[in-house]
């Protein structure tokens, strides 16, 4: 009975030096984690890989450890991920979280971004939905890469399809026509090779004599100028002398027909009337003597002293 019941002291004793010793295990692990602050991150994508406990790192630095994962109770989209980070770490207003994956599996969450002279991520100066500061995610890293696995399997089995489509029996018989088509093609144009350098040299010819042709006209053309420039002055002056000297006699004609006018105006009115009945009075006169001179021919000039004879009627 006495040795059952030093057993069991020893068994008491040494869980309670157990006991103890892991209690002094985890307040030295606190007491050499210092103070320690926590933030909030929601993640609108997976989180595998990440556990309670996982690294959390700054700029690559170890800084803290992941303390709590659970879905967001206002919205089931997201995932509040909380972390503790100690307190001489500087999460300034800039400052995201991005989950780092690797190939193992195990991921961890990397922070940067932080500018310096912003302030500290507080309640302040953000959002605190579950009573903890949040930092703004970021995708990026090896875990957004897995993310999008599905999708970019999903488009290279689509890709890989289109091509099994492409590269079909039938159309690889219509890619091997249009190659031998080309190469077809390409045997004629070397066939016509001296032909084609034949009409280049022609083409080159053309080109010098219309290059020499152009030079000629610009010839011409500046000699044109140079005339028309020189002797243009001394054109242009005569041509104004020729003018006024038309503008005045066309002056000396308007007076001229200015002073005409009351003569005109007589001689419209008064001397060609009389003229006119001069007319008609020489006309009569000249009728008579024309009268005058056919009797004379006719009877004689005894017919201008005698009368004129009766006529003889027959019995």
């Amino acid at each position: 009975m006495e040795t059952r019941a030093n057993h069991l002291w020893v068994g008491v004793v040494t869980l309670a030096l157990i006991a103890g010793l892991a209690i002094a295990i985890v307040w030295l692990a606190q007491l050499g984690r210092g103070t320690q602050k926590e933030y909030d991150i929601l993640f609108q994508q997976s989180v595998s890989g990440l556990a309670k406990g996982s690294q959390v790192s700054f700029a690559g630095v170890p800084v803290g450890q992941v303390s709590e994962i659970r879905l967001y109770e206002k919205d089931p989209e997201f995932v509040r991920v909380r972390i503790a980070v100690k307190d001489e770490v500087p999460i300034l207003v800039g400052t995201t979280a991005t989950i780092q994956g690797s190939f193992t599996g195990v991921s961890t969450i990397l922070l940067d971004g932080a500018r310096n002279g912003a302030p500290a991520i507080t309640c302040e100066t953000t959002a605190c939905p579950a009573g903890k500061p949040v930092i703004p995610p970021k995708d990026g890293g090896l875990n957004a890469l897995l993310s999008d696995a599905p999708l970019l399997l999903q488009r290279l089995a689509t890709l890989t399809e289109r091509m099994t489509q492409l590269l079909s029996d039938e159309n690889q018989g219509e890619i091997s026509g249009i190659l031998r088509n080309t190469n077809q093609m390409t045997a004629e144009l070397a066939a016509t090779g001296p032909q084609l350098r034949a009409t280049l040299g022609e083409l080159e010819g053309t080109l010098a004599e219309a290059s020499q042709a152009l030079d000629a006209f610009e010839k011409v053309t500046n000699s044109t100028d140079k005339m028309i420039n020189q002797e243009g002055q001394a054109l242009a002056a005569e041509l104004r002398s020729t003018l006024r000297s038309a503008s005045a006699a066309a002056d000396s004609l308007s007076a001229t027909l200015d002073d005409a006018r009351p003569a005109t105006r007589q001689l419209t009115e008064s001397t060609l009337p009389a003229a006119e009945a001069t007319l008609q009075d020489l006309r009569a006169t000249s009728k008579a003597l024309r009268e005058v001179t056919e009797r004379l021919e006719n009877e004689g000039a005894g017919s201008l002293l005698g009368k004129p004879p009766l006529p003889d009627y027959e019995q």
